[in-house]
């Protein structure tokens, strides 16, 4: 079975490819590959069980969750003069993107050009840019095709994937995450740092690509698991002094900070507070199980009135005909012209004579 080899390019993309095991081929040297209707140029990062471990991890990240096949072979070990020409393909390629920047404007579309690179054999030339929105940009592939006689392939990415391939400095001193080790970016919420009782400014939970900090995911979990063990923050408990209400924890110091019914604060450490609840230490620190819905008192049955049997009538005619009924009786007066007025009676008509 062919060994299975973990090639790195330009930008921190990498792919996996097959090789016979020929021993000129190791870890850090120059290959080419099966490219895209060619060949192209990376460096070697794993071989054999590493490399097989390391497609396996990244293939269980995928929204597929399918088995990545390997993309192609290796087909030899690259020479001097294969690296002197890849090397002067990325110096040509910051004065590609500055052409191709200068097309988009040209034909006004909402796109940042981040970066471009040539395949080793010049056959083909990816675009990556980053917009908000879809664009079309069908009329700008046909004008760069034209003036590089080339293939063009413009990917859109995201801001993540930007800065994973520009490469830079975190707030942290260090390289991004994302370009060295992180094979998989996870999506990061805005409640991983509320957990952590973070700042929310966005400046100060963002990385350079704008988007929250991927560290936030690192130590999420033990802070989930540590405040299982402390009083919630807000809740009153009953002490040795009385009713104290919990302001604050300070999970790494194992203290909360309590203020009874009188305003004064004292500091206490998680142990003394176990001990002072005693025996109720475990259930008092519980988080509290949510109270009984209220009970409302019976309130004496009213008395039914007896169902009347169904006429037929819609209700505006049943009330036109009690409004009737109630004129005939005499017990309400109503202003002439009124719709609900019965209609005045006329005179007698006089009895016919007798005999």
């Amino acid at each position: 079975m062919p060994d299975l080899i973990e090639v790195r390019f330009k930008g921190n993309r990498k792919d996996y490819f097959t090789s016979d095991g020929a021993p000129e081929i190791s870890v850090g040297g120059a290959v080419l590959v099966e490219a895209d209707r060619g060949l192209d140029l990376g460096t070697v990062t794993a071989i054999g069980e590493l490399a097989t471990r390391k497609c396996g991890v990244a293939c269980a990240g995928c929204a597929s969750g399918a088995t990545r096949e390997p993309k192609g072979r290796v087909v030899r070990r690259a020479t001097d003069e294969d690296t002197h020409l890849a090397g002067e393909l990325r110096k040509a390629e910051e004065d590609v993107r500055r052409k191709v920047i200068e097309r988009v404007r040209a034909h006004d579309l909402a796109m940042k050009v981040s970066d471009a690179e040539w395949q080793w054999d010049r056959k083909k030339l990816t675009v990556y840019f980053t917009a908000e929105q879809r664009v079309d940009f069908r009329a700008l592939v046909r004008d760069l095709a034209t003036l590089f006689r080339t293939r063009i392939d413009l990917r859109q990415i995201g801001a993540r994937d930007e800065a994973k391939r520009l490469d830079g400095v975190g707030r942290c001193g260090r390289q991004y995450c994302c370009s060295t080790w992180l094979t998989e970016l996870r999506p990061v919420s805005l409640t991983l740092a509320k957990d952590q009782s973070l700042s929310l400014n966005p400046s100060q939970i963002s990385g350079g690509c704008g988007r929250l900090l991927c560290c936030l995911r690192y130590e999420h979990e033990f802070y989930v698991a540590s405040r299982r063990r402390f009083p919630k923050e807000g809740r009153t408990i009953q002490t040795s002094r009385g009713a104290e209400r919990v302001l604050a924890i300070d999970l790494f110091r194992e203290r909360v900070l309590l203020r009874a019914e009188d305003g004064s604060t004292r500091a206490l450490a998680l142990a003394e507070l176990r001990e002072e609840l005693g025996e109720s230490g475990p259930e008092a620190l519980a988080p509290p199980s949510p109270p009984p819905p209220p009970v409302t008192p019976e309130e004496p049955e009213s008395p039914v009135a007896p169902e009347r049997p169904d006429d037929g009538m819609s209700p505006g005619r049943r009330k036109r005909r009690r409004r009737r009924r109630r004129g005939r009786r005499g017990g309400t007066e109503r202003p002439p012209g009124d719709p609900g007025a019965p209609p005045a009676a006329g005179p007698a008509s006089p009895e016919p004579p007798g005999g």
